[in-house]
């Protein structure tokens, strides 16, 4: 490539020189060969011009690309998995010079994993990395990571819906795509309520009613795997939200010293309330996330709070809550001043680009085919809620669920992302901990306030 841009450019140089003596030259009898001439040689050179900006295309379309990408869908119930699978078949088609290899580790592993690959200089071109300041922000400040404006076309930035290129960025600079949205709902399974003779919950007594009423019926009300520590983190992040409010939480994460006030303390002993009330399963704490959701799936519990990713869990033909569950808002309290249409949820998690991939250019090309190929792809799937335009997808094939979970949001007006997502690393880890250990009744509220209080502010706030 570089010989045939060198010799490009000497022939660039030669019809300069040419030019310039052509200028030059006199005598009217010799004119208008000479012209003739010229037009001859300058078509000739164009020729040549045009065949090696040709040969120099082949050339670089021939240029044979591999482009890494590690995610962590690896389940078959999740769209996401064959999204990604099909775009790699997909996008070698349409671009047959560029071969994408995905791999794919779940969970915990995958954090450890992309970690330690950035470390030791083997990460891949593009990688899933969870979104806000607790995991992606220590990535971009240590430079593993590449900022995209540059490679964004106007037509990319007109299909992405408003406001959702807002938790792409960082310091001004866009690092990534957004795909989907997620929302955390409180999913209660029709069956037992029925049996049990339970309402629905709208506020706080009402949870508490249909607590007793499940046991009496012989159901564990509440499955929670707090084994991972998040899924406990969950609940306190939405507890919290309808005792003091979205608007409360985001001035405690600028001034961590205001977790340390009646609300937040309030919120906490509604946490321990539940547990002393026998809502959630006595095996919470060995439990994990993903016996956590199989064990809806399969009967064990009567609700359990939850981002709408788990839809294709419990609307599998061979689950036992196939078409037995239902998406509601998590209740309201009396002495709270959260509102039913505040929500846990975003869309901060994404793809993102090494700093040192050989191929920036192309990768954010696939980064952005792949984006909205899960955002629109994704919602119809089930996968979640769109950040693209998908005002093209037939709405008539998705599930109850994922309808029950759209029309929630349709009426939001405020949401905040897992607090996981909002604190640093370090204090994420303690966050989750002390939660963990306020449902085992190891601390009191008030300790619990107290040491939150102790945290950093955040730097998304």
């Amino acid at each position: 490539m570089k010989l045939r841009m060198k010799k490009l450019g000497a022939l660039f140089l030669s019809i300069a020189i040419a030019t310039q003596l052509t200028g030059c030259g006199s005598g009217s009898s010799g004119d208008t060969k000479t012209a003739s001439n010229d037009a001859a040689a300058n078509d000739a050179a164009a020729s040549d011009t045009a065949e090696a900006e040709e040969q120099a295309a082949d050339t670089e379309s021939e240029e044979e690309i591999t482009i890494t990408i590690w995610h962590q869908s690896v389940t078959d119930t999740d769209p996401v998995k064959r999204i990604i699978e099909d775009s790699v078949e997909d996008y070698h088609e349409l671009h047959p010079n560029v071969t994408i290899v995905q791999e794919g580790v779940t969970g915990e592993q995958y954090k450890t994993k992309i970690k330690t690959a950035f470390v030791a200089g083997e990460a891949p071109d593009i990688a899933y990395m969870f979104g806000g300041g607790s995991f992606v922000k220590p990535y971009i400040d240590a430079g593993y990571l590449l900022p995209i404006d540059e490679y964004l076309t106007d037509d990319i930035k007109e299909k992405i819906m408003d406001g959702m290129l807002e938790n792409c960025k960082y310091n001004g600079k866009i690092y990534t795509l957004p795909t989907i949205t997620f929302l955390a709902n409180l999913y209660c399974n029709t069956e037992m309520f029925e049996e049990a003779g339970a309402d629905y919950p709208t506020n706080w007594e009402e949870l508490l009613e249909a607590v007793d009423k499940l046991k009496a019926a012989g159901y564990t009300p509440v499955i929670l795997g707090e084994k991972d520590r998040w899924p406990g983190m969950y609940w306190y992040d939405i507890v919290s939200a309808r005792q003091v409010g979205n608007e409360a939480i985001q001035e405690a994460f600028a001034d961590p010293a205001k977790f340390n006030s009646e609300g937040f303390i309030k919120a906490a002993e509604k946490m321990q309330e539940l547990v002393k009330a026998g809502a959630f399963n006595e095996t919470m704490l060995s439990m994990s996330y993903d016996e956590m959701v199989s064990g809806f799936a399969a009967g064990q519990g009567a609700m359990i709070f939850q981002a709408n990713w788990i839809h294709p869990n419990f609307e599998d033909e061979a689950a036992v809550t196939n078409g037995k569950v239902k998406a509601i808002a998590f209740p309201v309290f009396a002495d709270g001043t959260g509102t039913a249409t505040e929500f846990s949820g975003g869309g901060t998690d994404g793809y993102y680009i090494n700093a040192e991939t050989e191929h920036p250019k192309e990768a954010a090309e696939y980064l952005a085919y792949l984006s909205e190929r899960i955002g629109v792809e994704g919602y119809q799937d089930g996968a979640g809620l769109p950040c693209w335009d998908a005002s093209n997808v037939d709405t008539s094939s998705l599930s109850v669920l994922n309808q029950e979970s759209a029309e929630l949001m349709a009426t939001g007006t405020s949401y905040i992302t897992w607090w996981d997502n909002i604190l640093s690393a370090d204090d994420s880890e303690t966050y989750k901990n002390l939660v963990a250990e306020l449902l085992a009744l190891k601390i009191t509220p008030e300790d619990f306030g107290a040491k939150m209080a102790e945290l950093q502010p955040s730097e998304l706030y």
